[in-house]
């Protein structure tokens, strides 16, 4: 069975995951994507030579119905995707890339037992290195978690984890790559006050980022392994390491991904409160 995948959103994250769609061996055919901006979608439709129609078409004959659009914009999308026929067939499943809204409030808003999963990306889909964490609601099959999992496998690796966990996973790496920029800020500028021009200083951090990036993904040694081996008895990283550690290093990011984890939740039960607009057909 030829499984067509619908993207409702051409924004950046869209487009990221239909790039590497594209780039995975994707039939073209097997794609479409829904974009309320005309000019927006002309502009994906020429780049990528998918077919670019209205939310209710694009999810007609989609096995897979992707949303990837501003969280305002959910429940129009559900109501059109709601009024999609399906032909009786229930293998269709909603994938939400939107931060935030529970399985929950898309399982209230579509047709009765229909599967929703919930992912949660970062920004590194944009360059094919994401980290994206699903969440399977009540109606899922295995084989509609694998169906998914394959296809994100495009823009980067997969964890499958339950929804209870999307606070601590939104706070590690939903908004971790917001952490690793703030640290290349900060690294820039600090090379900056050591003399360093601004353009040196942004080289020798982002590619030293990049390297411990591969390291940590390809070495097979631990964190503290791998520190460890740069950081000799008594010498110069021992020393920075001591400063980051007075200073609380370690204890500011708990504290940060604790405020992030809180922050989610508050968001979620909050539209837990609120409920959804649309209910049950």
């Amino acid at each position: 069975m030829t499984e067509r995948v619908a993207i409702i959103g051409g924004g950046k994250i869209g487009e990221a995951l239909l790039a590497g769609l594209v780039s995975s061996g994707k039939p073209v055919k097997d794609l479409v994507v829904s974009e309320r901006n005309a000019k927006r979608g002309d502009e994906i439709a020429q780049e990528y030579g998918v077919l670019v129609t209205d939310v209710r078409a694009a999810a007609e004959s989609a096995t897979v119905v992707v949303i990837a659009v501003k969280p305002d914009a959910v429940d129009g999308v559900l109501r059109e995707i709601s009024r999609a026929s399906d032909d009786g067939d229930s293998e269709r499943v909603t994938v939400t890339l939107v931060a935030g809204l529970p399985t929950a409030v898309y399982e209230a808003a579509l047709p009765a037992g229909s599967p929703v999963i919930r992912v949660m990306p970062n920004t590194a889909m944009l360059v094919n290195e994401s980290m994206s964490v699903l969440s399977p609601g009540r109606y899922v099959t295995d084989e509609q978690v694998e169906k998914v999992s394959d296809l994100l496998g495009a823009v980067g690796k997969v964890s499958v984890l339950p929804e209870k966990l999307m606070d601590a996973v939104t706070a590690i790496s939903g908004s971790g790559p917001a952490y690793v920029f703030l640290m290349a800020e900060a690294m820039i500028d600090a090379g900056v006050g050591l003399g360093l021009t601004r353009v040196q200083a942004a080289e020798l951090a982002v590619q030293t980022i990049r390297g411990a990036g591969m390291l940590l993904s390809e070495s097979g040694l631990s964190p503290v392994d791998l520190r460890a081996a740069v950081t000799s008895p008594g010498g110069t990283t021992a020393e920075a390491i001591r400063e980051f550690e007075a200073n609380g290093f370690r204890h500011a990011f708990y504290q940060a991904t604790r405020a992030c984890a809180a922050a989610s939740a508050v968001h979620s039960r909050r539209v837990d409160l609120e409920g959804s607009s649309q209910p049950n057909n």
